[in-house]
């Protein structure tokens, strides 16, 4: 076939003739053939002859023409006819294709059956194919039939489900669409020539929307028929066709297909006549023929034949026939019943909407069974049926929604309560809940058993049932939002909604999509109909009162009257039914009225109960009167002795036939057989009697107790309640004692009754202490220990009694101090005791008796006082072992006579008071060696010999003529006494005697001791002496100075050692070990002890004289020795500076001298020496050097050393004399600086954002200058900029260089013009400049940074007072000069305050104000203000604006002064308020004055001036005050009582203003003065100043009532500050609160925000802020990550309108990608777009053209994104490989998105990105084929195929390694990274602000409660009950009720008193 020929065939068959002869169709090819060609090829192929006529058709019986051949597709069939009408004789076949349209792709899946929400999904199956049948007989004009037959007879044939209609039937070509999945009626082409049907139209509106168009999506059909088997059969005949269409589709066939890998959405559709069963040949379907054989007669039918059902399907269809038919008929209620629904009340059987729609049922099984047949119209309880039948009453509603313009109806029935039960109708389907009857709470809360749970509306698409979707309320009918007193009628509401199609639908109609969603939304719109008619009004309002009206109309209730209060209910389980509870005392019920404290009887309860009403409950909250349909009644149980309870129970559940006579005798009955009396036993003797006195320790008992009642019987429970126990008894004993310190119960037993005992309780024998006690015995209740039983006590017993003190038995010894002194007395305290330790009064006759071993003890005498013995006086003696501790001794004290007589206490014993000193040594004389000290030992003894230790012991040694000495033996009784050494002059040596005392100054009594001491003479060495061995005569003296060679020895020195005698002493060896010498410290003891010394080392160094010593204890003998130098033996160089810099001259100078072996200078050389010197090094400046001889030290200084070139570092020098040289190494560092050099630096050329900084730091070196590195700390560096324009800020601007001669300067912000600059940096050394580099760079603007705030406004506006301010309009200008936009509303405020501009910044008291909301068709590059008031005040104000850039940088606007100005002028009024005037018609002129020097001007509302330029006048008149009538009014002076003055200039002044003498008038009564302005040009009159004055026709009550009223003025203004500051302290308090809370409420939005992103949630700002950190820490981590960067350097980013450079405008993650992107466009990488051209024509001139610009405002891209061209009109026509898409939507724009989308549009246009080579050729070809334009595509290989189709070569192959490439972007973990910091610190500023917002309004609450506060409030109260009370005087102050006229106004006060007197007579 030639190449773009279209194949086609077209099978044709021959079906001219009628008879039944069956001739198969040829397929015949008919590629390149027209209409005549295929004319031709027909009349050789089925012989047909040149003049026989004949027709061709389709197979829907269209006619072919020449127009309609050439739209035939591939496979197409055509009919060879003889006419158009013939019948075919013979059934044909047609091959269709039916491939699920792509929407099957798209939303497969969505909604299956199988996801049916637990229900039994089968019958809405049933109910898709019911939908078809109703959509096919939407056109018929008569009975529209649907049949559902269910053929279960296995004799007929396999299980089947047939759907039969009468409807319109399908033709081939729809019947073929009907097999393609998903295929719409949207989408379908109802015929094989699209012209001859238009497409889909939606139907008319009609009410209920029972449209029929409810067939739709092209899904519900077969999905419904293989749900329900695995074959369907399709068989159908379109009105006006002969002919019957046939289509069979089957699982088994599509397995078929499948194996045998044929084409699985292929199949064939047969077109028969009517009746031809010919082709149904199985058995098993047999009965299809009895269908066939229906078709004749009918003009159109179609019929749906399932096959293969389910067994589960059969089984559930035959089972619960009723239920499934049942849903159907609420499925299609309104289809069958019409509009109005079934109304089996109605008599009206037919109505205009009733419907003509007949759906029968019928279910056929195997004989015997009998078919089951079923009308749907006859089925009464659906759930619709049920709704309207139990309905009283409707409101009908419409929903307009905006969102899709649909409309949707609405019904909402009401179910009363009817006495005793709900008529809201049940479920039949649900499972019906047991209700219990013990539940009486469910009673009064019967919402819960109306409606429940359950939602209001069903809802109905097109009038069909959607069964899964319900609407459970809307706000305007929700109980919620409602009246809450009709709570429970919300629960008696049923409703519908109808909608059409316009709401979305699942594809099974078993959902609606947004139905809820949008009908709740606020645009939606509700209007109530009401006959018809729209009802305007609030929906809400219309629904209540409908609701109000239905509950009062057809509820029958229980009215509860007599509301008491409302309680919360612990009693009740379930925390939320607690409360609350309304409580009545009384109810009205079926004609009965029951109130509290009536006896009732019960029923239906178990036991019957007895008792009286207590109260009524209810639940909800209620304050009156009210209905309800059930409630609760308390019940306090009677007799109350047998119950003690209140029951609870339903009101229902009250005997209203019981009789109060019945009730009282059930309960009298009873209360004989309660408990009475206790009965009390003492089984063995010794009863104690009432208020008995017995000993401690007499036994109690036993008792024996019985319960009597009235009639004697002994009880051990409580008589028996109904059919249970009654309850057990108890007794409880209890012995309680009386105590001043209260009652206290000892004893206490619980006594159960025995069988054989009783109640018994044993014998207690525990009363030992004293006092008071009384024994109660209490009958109580076993369970609960209660003595008190319905009100009554149970019986009890009480016996009061005194226990007393025994006989004295035993005693015990007082306290006695623990530390006692020898022969020091002390006192023994005895306490006398009966057996249970009571004290007890003293016999006369005990006496007591004292021993204690190792003591001798004694007392004086013994006392008796009361219970207590005391042994006055007793000592003990006896020796002690240590006078710092005591010993511990028993003494025992024994009473003879007493039952336990002896005691013993433990005493310690201490050493007593001084008695004796005792000094050791004993002898007498004592001898001593003269000057040597003497020791005595001293101790003081008390009287028995021991030790004592005492205060004041001091002990004083005096020996003749020498000083005193003493020691303190305070703290051990003894010490030691050293003397000054003992030295007396000897004479002749003989011994010499002193006297010795010794004394304690603080014992006086105690005798002094006395010692004699004898000093003998001493042997000790008095003096030494030195010489030598070697010779005799040589005697070193003490200090004598020796001359000696340098580093010689002075050998063989002697001493010698003489006592006082001057007798030599021999050396010892202690003598020898005790001789030090200080030249050496290894000294030999034998030589020592020869009395020979160490040799003397004479030391190398010439120097001054060196001492030396010998010494032996305090003897010693010194000499100096001074050594002299050798002869010489080397040349010595000492250099006073080894350092110098390379061109200086060396500091200082190199000394020259002849020096011996030690270094010693010889001082050998002369003057002339110095010619025979030389010296050599490496760049020696030899000219330089001089050699001067040096008189005073014999030696030559060497001047002038310099070295002038060379590298730092060390150099030699060699100086010569003679034979001598010497070297020496001399350091050479660099030399001093000259320079300045950069070492390192950021990257050139350099560009810098104004405002921003440079990262890299500069590192500047200081050189010499040879270029050398210098470190000389004292230079300084200096950074300035050139021109000055540029202001630079570093750290530090100037810094000295560091130890290695650096300095680094690091730029943190360059601020300054846009232009090109010079960073220069400098040194200066002692204020000489060293020259440095300068960095050139250029600043250019920053188009995101903040300068200024430029606000726009009405300047020449009028600001009237308390007015609007006109709108300020607020621009944030950028660094660039145009707008920013980035910034939020809330960051920029507005401040105002009063007074002119002073400042920067606005004052504290400043008001600000928040940004308005942008209005529609607004600027939105601005923050506009409006609506803002104007002061109320007049004068200069001043408006600032405020933007907070960040936490720390903010920016103001410059001040604006504003001049407000007065507003209207709306009254008359003073400049500041008069007192209340108080007068009396007095001669006197001050008491008849009401105004003085008061003036009255034109104010606006707000008090300020606004009659400036107004002229008029003001009427001063008086009038009655509005309370006390009609009365006769006082006159002013004029004797008038009105006058006129002038207004001027908007003023009017009073200077005095009185009322006449005599004036009349009331006493005491209140008038007003009015002073009524006239002002001609004002729009409105002026309100009128009124001052109300007091009148009094005495002077002295005047005087009274002026100071009243003054001070109740002062009083009056006191409170109004008062109050004012409370108001201003809580409306504080409102407003910090609502900060607070707006804070947590943020705080808490952001935590939960942060939350559901599953971040981090920390509690507290460290927390937060070391989460902030990890976050940012790991953030810089992805952010300095590597990846893949451009490499261009882009010099023009950030000017004004600049995008940048392309290579930088996009990012692209695939690497691939990347390469191939950026080499195809290699030359466009470099490009700069710009935004205009006045930016690209700036970048042309400053580069001369040397830089490509493209300007986007010269550039045009067609609009929207064109689909890739594989994609025509949303069908896709091939499917490509390689996975093809347009490579800029690769392109990842990091700014200004969519300015880079038209420059990647323009420079990409539509090139592909393509996997390989292979996928791209392809590609182009199918495109190609498609007869379309292929763009250039590009492969991830690096192939390019140019738009030409050329590839290949290497112009078209990228290479893999390219220079300029895209950047790859952050990892998207970074961003979400950013986005969670952004989160967190918006978070710590919410927690921040809510503590900050918190602590605020803590304080102000404290500062509310505060002293100060609280005195306030105080004096308040004060203030107010003084006003209170002067009040009380102002009104009730007595005066004469006189009235006065004009005609005795001149008559004196006296004759006024009496005419007044007359009248009261």
């Amino acid at each position: 076939m030639e190449e773009g020929r279209v194949r086609r065939r077209i099978r044709v068959y021959d079906r001219r003739s009628e008879n039944e002869q069956q001739v198969t169709g040829k397929l015949l090819e008919t590629s390149g053939l027209d209409f005549n060609g295929f004319l031709q090829l027909l009349h050789r192929k089925f012989a047909i002859c040149l003049h026989e006529t004949f027709v061709l058709v389709t197979t829907d019986r269209t006619v072919l023409d020449f127009d309609k051949f050439e739209k035939l597709q591939d496979d197409s069939t055509l009919h060879l006819l003889q006419r158009e009408d013939q019948a075919l004789a013979v059934a044909t076949e047609e091959p269709i294709t039916f491939k699920p349209h792509y929407n099957t792709l798209i939303r497969s899946g969505m909604y299956e059956y199988y996801a049916s929400a637990g229900q039994k999904s089968l019958p809405y199956a049933l109910a898709e194919l019911i939908d078809n049948s109703i959509s096919a007989t939407a056109k018929n004009t008569g009975v529209r039939m649907i049949e559902i037959r269910m053929m279960f007879d296995e004799t007929l044939g396999k299980p089947a489900v047939i759907v039969l209609d009468n409807g319109c039937g399908m033709t081939s070509k729809q019947l073929n669409n009907w097999a393609v999945y998903r295929l719409s009626k949207f989408s379908r082409e109802n015929s094989t020539f699209g012209s001859k049907q238009d497409g889909y139209v939606r139907p008319d509106s009609v009410p209920r929307s029972l449209n029929s168009d409810i067939s739709y999506f092209g899904v519900g059909g077969k999905q419904a028929a293989f749900y329900i088997g695995d074959s369907t059969r399709m068989i159908t005949k379109p009105v006006g066709s002969p002919d019957v269409h046939e289509l069979v589709l089957s699982k088994e066939d599509f397995e078929r297909k499948e194996k045998n890998k044929e084409d699985i959405y292929s199949g064939t559709i047969i077109n028969r006549k009517v009746g031809d069963a010919s082709h149904v040949t199985k058995d098993d379907e047999c009965f299809l023929h009895s269908l066939i054989a229906e078709e004749s007669g009918k003009e159109s039918f179609t019929a749906v034949i399932i096959m293969g059902i389910l067994p589960e399907h059969i089984k559930f269809l035959k089972d619960d026939f009723a239920v499934w038919t049942r849903q159907l008929a609420h499925t299609y209620h309104y289809y069958i019943h019409g509009v109005n629904g079934k109304n089996m009340s109605s008599s009206s059987t037919y109505s205009d909407h009733l419907s003509n729609i007949d759906i029968q049922i019928t279910l056929r099984e195997k004989p015997p069974r009998c078919p089951r047949a079923m009308n749907l119209r006859e089925v009464e309880n659906d759930m619709q049926t049920l709704y309207i039948n139990a309905a009283t009453d409707t409101f009908e509603f419409k929903a307009y929604a905006e969102q899709n313009s649909g409309m949707v109806e609405g019904i909402i029935r009401y179910h009363p309560f009817l006495y005793d039960k709900e008529t809201y109708p049940e479920d039949p389907d649900a499972a019906q809940a047991s209700l219990d009857d013990d539940n009486d709470d469910n009673e009064s809360r019967v919402l819960h058993q109306a409606r429940r749970k359950r939602p209001i509306f069903n809802c109905f698409w097109n009038g069909r049932l959607i069964p899964y979707t319900t609407v459970s309320e809307f706000d305007w009918c929700s109980q919620s939002k409602g009246a809450k007193e009709l709570a429970e009628c919300y629960s008696r509401v049923s409703g519908v909604l109808f909608t059409d199609d316009r709401f979305m639908v699942s594809t099974n109609k078993l959902t609606f999509m947004e139905l809820e969603l949008i009908l709740k939304n606020k645009d939606t719109i509700f209007t109530r109909i009401v006959n018809g008619q729209k009802q305007r009004g609030n929906i809400q309002k219309e629904f209540t009162q409908w609701l109000k009206n239905c509950h009062e109309k057809w509820d029958k209730q229980v009215k509860f009257m007599g509301y008491m209060e409302t309680i919360t209910r612990t009693d009740v389980p379930v925390k939320r039914d607690q409360y609350p509870w309304a409580t009545f005392s009384s109810i009205e019920w079926d004609g009965n009225i029951y109130k509290t404290g009536q006896l009732v009887k019960s029923q239906k309860t178990l036991p019957i109960l007895y008792g009286s009403v207590v109260r009524f409950l209810l639940y909800g909250k209620h304050d009156g009167n009210v209905f309800a349909t059930g409630g609760l009644v308390e019940v306090a149980l009677e007799p109350k002795a047998f119950h003690d309870k209140i029951k609870t129970i339903a009101i229902s559940k009250i005997d209203k036939s019981a009789t109060d006579e019945a009730i009282l005798k059930n309960i009298d009955k009873d209360f004989a057989r309660l408990p009475e009396i206790l009965k009390v036993g003492w089984p063995e003797g010794n009863p104690w009697p009432q208020n008995a006195v017995c000993m401690a320790g007499t036994p109690f008992g036993p008792l024996k107790i019985e319960i009597l009642n009235k009639k004697g019987e002994s009880l051990s429970k409580m008589p028996a309640v109904g059919q249970g126990a009654g309850k057990k008894l108890i007794i409880e004993l209890k012995v309680v004692q009386h105590s001043p310190k209260g009652d206290q119960e000892i004893v206490s037993f619980v006594g159960q009754h025995s069988p054989k005992w009783g109640f018994w309780f044993k014998k207690i024998e525990t009363l030992t202490d004293l006092g008071k006690y009384t024994l109660s015995l209490n009958t109580m209740l076993f369970e609960n220990n209660a003595t008190v039983f319905g009100g009554k006590k149970l019986p009890s017993y009480k016996l009061n009694f005194t226990i007393s003190e025994g006989s004295a038995e035993t005693f015990v010894i007082g306290a006695v101090s623990p530390s006692l002194y020898v022969g020091v007395p002390f006192n023994i305290p005895l306490l006398l005791k009966d057996g249970y330790d009571h004290s007890v009064m003293c016999p006369p006759d005990l006496k007591p008796v004292l021993t204690c071993s190792g003591l001798d003890l004694s007392y004086d005498r013994v006392d008796r006082s009361g219970t207590t013995i005391t042994i006055i006086g007793v000592k003990a003696r006896g020796k002690l072992l240590n006078y710092q501790q005591s010993k511990t001794y028993e003494l025992r004290v024994t009473m003879p006579g007493l039952k336990k007589d002896t005691q013993t206490i433990t005493i310690s014993l201490l050493p007593g008071n001084p008695h004796a000193l005792h000094v050791t040594p004993d002898d007498n004389p004592i001898t001593v060696q003269n000057g040597n000290p003497v020791m005595f030992n001293v101790e003081i003894h008390d009287e028995a010999g021991n030790i004592t230790a005492n205060p004041k012991q001091i002990v004083r040694c005096q020996v003749q003529g020498f000083p005193l000495v003493a020691t303190d033996c305070s703290t051990t009784g003894a010490g030691q006494l050293v003397t000054k050494p003992i030295n007396l002059k000897m004479i002749k040596g003989e011994p010499q005697n002193l006297k010795v005392n010794f004394e304690m100054p603080s014992q006086k009594k105690m005798a002094v001791v006395v010692r004699e001491l004898k000093v003998v003479p001493s042997t000790r060495v008095s003096r030494m002496e030195l010489c030598s061995e070697d010779d005799e005569n040589l005697m070193l003296r003490n200090n004598e100075k020796i001359e000696w060679l340098a580093g010689g020895l002075l050998e063989n020195l002697f001493y010698k050692l003489y006592d006082e005698a001057g007798r030599e002493v021999p050396p010892t060896a202690p003598i020898a070990s005790k001789i030090k010498v200080n030249w050496t410290g290894d000294v030999n003891l034998k030589d020592l002890l020869q009395g020979k010394l160490p040799d003397v080392q004479v030391p190398t160094q010439v120097q001054e004289a060196r001492f030396y010593q010998v010494s032996y204890q305090d003897q010693s003998v010194s000499f100096n020795i001074v050594p002299r130098p050798d002869e010489p033996t080397r040349l010595k160089a000492t250099l006073l500076q080894s350092t110098l810099k390379l061109g200086e001259i060396l500091p200082g100078h190199i000394n020259l001298e002849l020096v011996d072996q030690y270094d010693n200078a010889t001082k050998t050389l002369t003057s002339t020496c110095k010619n025979h010197m030389t010296v050599e090094a490496e760049g020696l400046d030899k000219s330089a050097v001089v050699f001067r001889w040096q008189e005073s030290s014999s030696s030559v200084l060497v001047t002038g050393v310099r070295f002038q070139s060379g590298t730092p570092g060390h150099r030699e020098m060699c100086f010569t004399y003679k034979s001598y040289v010497e070297r020496i190494i001399v350091k050479v560092v660099a030399g001093i600086p000259a320079q300045l050099k950069l070492v390192s630096g950021p990257e050139k050329p350099l560009q810098v954002l104004n405002d921003q900084g440079i990262t890299t730091p500069f590192l500047v070196q200081l050189c010499d200058e040879w270029g050398n590195p210098t470190t000389d700390q004292r230079v300084v560096v200096e950074l300035k900029s050139s021109p000055l324009s540029l202001k630079v800020t570093t750290a530090v601007t100037s810094q000295p260089v560091n130890a290695e001669g650096t300095a680094s300067f690091t730029v943190n912000r360059l601020s300054g013009p846009k232009g090109y600059y010079q960073l220069v940096f400098k040194g200066s050394l002692n204020q000489k400049p060293i020259p440095g580099p300068s960095v050139n760079l250029t600043v250019i603007p920053d188009p995101t940074k903040p300068v200024s705030l430029s606000v726009e406004y009405d300047n020449n506006a009028k600001l009237p007072a308390g007015g609007i301010l006109p709108v300020f309009s607020v621009t944030v200008v950028s660094d660039e000069g145009g707008p920013i936009t980035t910034f939020k509303p809330a960051a920029v405020s507005m401040f105002l305050w009063k007074g002119v501009p002073s400042g920067k910044t606005p004052p504290q008291t400043a008001i600000e104000l928040k940004c308005s909301k942008p209005m529609e068709n607004e600027r939105n590059d601005c923050f506009h203000f409006r609506d803002k008031e104007i002061p109320e005040h007049v004068g200069k104000h001043t408006i600032q604006f405020f933007l907070r850039i960040n936490k720390t940088n903010v920016l103001y606007s410059n001040q604006i002064a504003i001049h407000v100005v007065a507003n209207q002028p709306v009254k008359l009024a003073p400049d500041s308020q008069p007192p209340t005037p108080v007068v009396s018609y007095s001669e006197v002129i001050a008491n008849r004055t009401l105004v003085e020097n008061m003036t009255l001007r034109i104010m606006d509302s707000y008090g300020n001036l606004a009659g400036q330029d107004l002229d008029g006048k003001v009427v001063v008149s008086i009038k009655n005050s509005s309370e006390e009538g009609n009365k006769s009014l006082p006159l002013f002076e004029s004797k008038t009582n009105s006058f006129t003055m002038n207004l001027v200039e908007g003023k009017a002044h009073i200077t005095r203003l009185a009322i006449m003498e005599n004036s009349p008038g009331e006493n005491g009564s209140t008038y007003v003065l009015l002073f009524n302005p006239e002002v001609s040009m004002v729009p409105t009159s002026l309100a009128p100043f009124e001052l109300p004055f007091r009148f009094f026709n005495d002077a002295e009550n005047q005087r009274k009532m002026s100071e009243l009223s003054r001070k109740k003025d002062e009083l009056t203004n006191a409170l109004a500050k008062y109050s004012e500051i409370f108001s201003t302290c809580s409306k504080l308090l409102h407003l910090l609160t609502s900060h607070h809370l707006v804070a947590s409420n943020k705080e808490a939005d952001l935590r939960n925000e942060l939350n559901r992103r599953n971040v981090e949630i920390a509690q507290t700002i460290p927390d937060i802020d070391r989460l902030l950190h990890q976050k940012k820490m790991e953030a810089s981590s992805l952010l300095h990550t590597p990846r893949r960067v451009c490499s261009l350097r882009d010099h023009f980013y950030g000017q004004q309108d600049v995008l940048g450079m392309v290579g930088h405008l996009a990012f692209v993650q695939d690497d691939d990608a990347a390469r191939v992107i950026s080499w195809h466009i290699r030359g466009d990488m470099d490009c700069v777009i710009t935004k205009t051209t006045t930016a690209a024509m700036k970048i042309f001139d400053d580069t001369h053209g040397s830089q490509q610009v493209m300007a986007l405002d010269s550039v045009y891209v067609t609009p929207g994104n064109r689909p890739m061209p594989h994609i025509r009109n949303g069908r896709v026509l091939f499917n490509p490989t390689g996975n093809p898409v347009f490579a800029r939507d690769l392109l990842i724009f990091p700014r200004d998105q969519e300015s880079c989308n038209i420059a990647f549009k323009s420079i990409l246009a539509d090139t592909i990105l393509i996997d390989d080579l292979n996928s791209g050729t392809n590609y182009r070809k199918e495109v190609v084929q498609n007869k379309m334009q292929c763009p250039t595509i590009l492969t991830r290989q690096g192939d390019r195929i140019s738009a030409r189709g050329k590839f290949g070569g290497a112009q078209n192959k990228a290479p893999m390694n390219i220079t300029t490439v895209f950047g790859a972007p952050l990892p998207q973990h970074y961003y979400t990274l950013e986005e969670h910091i952004d989160l967190i610190s918006q978070h710590r500023l919410a927690l921040e602000k809510r503590d900050v917002t918190a602590k605020t309004r803590d304080d102000h609450l404290k500062s509310m409660k505060s002293p100060e506060m609280l005195q306030n409030h105080q004096e308040m109260e004060e203030k107010k009950k003084q006003l209170e009370e002067i009040e009380r005087q102002l009104v009730s102050t007595p005066v004469r009720p006189v009235k006065r006229g004009l005609e005795n106004a001149g008559e004196p006060s006296r004759i006024i008193a009496k005419r007044a007197k007359q009248r009261l007579i």
